[in-house]
């Protein structure tokens, strides 16, 4: 992070985080919100850079960026006392979206400002933390295949198309708040209703306290690929195939293992315990929110 407000000999107990190279940030949404904040720190994003060097250890930290920066400031305040303001900028905005947050920045910023705290729920597989959702298999490797796209990493396409075009089925056993057993080409654990490049993938919100579990995530390996490619997603209302079973924690083991995502981020391999950590992330959340309890 590089301080755009000048160095400070004390640690704020409130921050903004600017991501100057959101979709939606401009020069006029810059100075709308550096004078919303004028009371706060205010620092450009930088991942190289802890922020939690700058703040105090209950301060309020507001970031104003796109699901990346999002999802990385999320993850360093996961499991702390500080609160956790979002201003969604980017191009899907599915956490954002997910928790009931207002699109338009105008909107956000009050949310930001005087919401109401919310303890809401992280994923977590085999320890790592994820806000959108988890995947074992195939469906794992179109998320982070659209991630390249929409990062413009171009030259880890061939790469990253080449692990999808090879995935096959694979036999897995599911033990805990879930039991089944079965083949299936993917299982996704979803926090949000949709993950990546908007992909549908469940009903689950992070203010609810379990995970939901969908098993296949598209009919197949043309499918998932197809709708990366032409840019057509599916609205989170068209569900996947055999979703909807809710849980808290299971474990699952499969036959060959396989790669296990994070997000878009690798988590290593099957076997993999996937848990729903509810009340890791404090987050300022519109009045009318109500937590669920399923």
């Amino acid at each position: 992070m590089s301080t755009s407000t000048g160095v400070r000999s004390t640690l704020a107990r409130s921050l903004l985080i600017l991501s100057g190279g959101s979709g939606s940030m401009t020069a006029e949404v810059d100075r709308r919100l550096r004078a919303a904040f004028s009371d706060s720190l205010v620092l450009d994003f930088d991942p190289d850079h802890d922020f939690r060097e700058h703040i105090t250890a209950e301060a309020r930290v507001v970031v104003a960026g796109g699901d990346g920066t999002v999802g990385f400031v999320c993850r360093a305040l996961i499991d702390s006392r500080r609160t956790l303001g979002i201003i969604p900028l980017g191009t899907y905005n599915n956490f954002a979206r997910a928790l009931g947050l207002p699109a338009q920045p105008g909107p956000a910023t009050r949310v930001a400002r005087s919401g109401v705290p919310h303890k809401i729920t992280v994923g977590r597989v085999n320890g790592t933390p994820f806000l959108e959702a988890a995947a074992i298999g195939m469906f794992g490797a179109a998320i982070d295949f659209g991630e390249a796209v929409k990062d413009r990493a171009f030259g880890e396409l061939g790469r990253k198309l080449a692990v999808i075009s090879g995935a096959r089925p694979f036999r897995y056993e599911i033990t805990g708040d879930l039991e089944a057993h079965g083949s299936a080409l993917s299982l996704v654990f979803a926090n949000t209703p949709s993950t990546g490049a908007a992909i549908a993938v469940g009903d689950a919100t992070p203010v609810d306290r379990t995970l939901e579990l969908a098993v296949h995530a598209g009919s197949s390996r043309h499918d998932i690929l197809g709708r990366l490619l032409s840019g057509k997603m599916p609205v989170a209302r068209e569900r996947p195939l055999e979703m909807g079973f809710r849980f808290r924690e299971i474990s699952v083991t499969t036959r060959p293992m396989v790669q296990v995502y994070a997000d878009n981020q690798k988590a290593g391999r099957t076997p993999a315990t996937i848990l729903a950590d509810s009340g890791a992330l404090n987050v300022l959340l519109p009045r009318r929110t109500r937590a669920k309890r399923r």
